[in-house]
């Protein structure tokens, strides 16, 4: 399998054409660090975006929820998806507030989505949705029964068609702009993690899992 996807007429980036990638390592680094995506779809020419989390497990996104939602009822049928995740990294503050901006970085996915109908492939994407949020946890949860199998739908998106888009880097200020007596420069913006609160009926003999001593966000800095 290449390590680049197609650049489509749909997923080539038009504006500021420098920021898009189109390498799955690019790709694939930012869909593993989000944690909600935004699934854009038509029903009957009303259109509809709906944010869900989500999990790559290989070359493919997995979404889920309940077997009675309009949105996975919809995909399940073979419509038409658009896929996106974003990561905001920092304010950008310039000293005109036109050339204000962000840094993020972030995947647009294109394609059909299928409803998975295997138990075991249910299971795998149940255990990428865990283990991506936090890894260790599905071996020490109780995991899901024939019942919550079934109550729950798990859709696939391969990633066949996608594009990442990313803005990294400092300022770009008017050339005149650059004597304004205004402060300029970045404000970087990362995820915070607090200390875990335990549930007031939980064994407090249960001692903290070290996967959430030691649970840490990084964000990923690509170039």
């Amino acid at each position: 399998m290449s390590d680049f996807l197609a650049s489509t007429d749909r997923t080539h980036v038009v504006r500021e054409p420098h920021r898009g990638a189109y390498d799955r390592e690019t790709i694939y680094a930012i869909l593993d660090e989000a944690f909600v995506c935004h699934v854009g779809f038509s029903v009957a020419g009303q259109p509809y975006v709906i944010p869900t989390m989500f999990a790559r497990v290989g070359d493919s996104i997995y979404f889920h929820g309940s077997a009675a939602s309009r949105m996975l009822r919809n995909l399940s049928q073979g419509l038409a998806v658009c896929l996106t995740a974003t990561l905001s990294d920092g304010l950008v503050l310039a000293r005109s507030v036109f050339n204000h901006s962000m840094n993020y970085r972030s995947v647009v996915a294109l394609g059909k989505a299928t409803l998975i109908l295997s138990p075991q492939e249910k299971l795998d994407a149940l255990r990428g949705f865990t283990e991506k949020i936090l890894p260790g946890r599905w071996q020490d949860a109780r995991q899901p029964n024939e019942k919550e199998l079934k109550a729950t739908s798990i859709l696939q998106l391969p990633l066949t068609e996608a594009s990442a888009k990313l803005r990294t880097g400092a300022v770009e200020d008017d050339a005149p702009d650059y004597e304004l007596p205004v402060w300029a420069g970045l404000l970087p913006l990362q995820l915070a993690i607090g200390e875990p609160i335990r549930d007031e009926r939980c064994d407090s003999r249960i001692a903290l899992p070290d996967y959430l001593k030691n649970f840490t966000r990084t964000p990923i800095q690509k170039s």
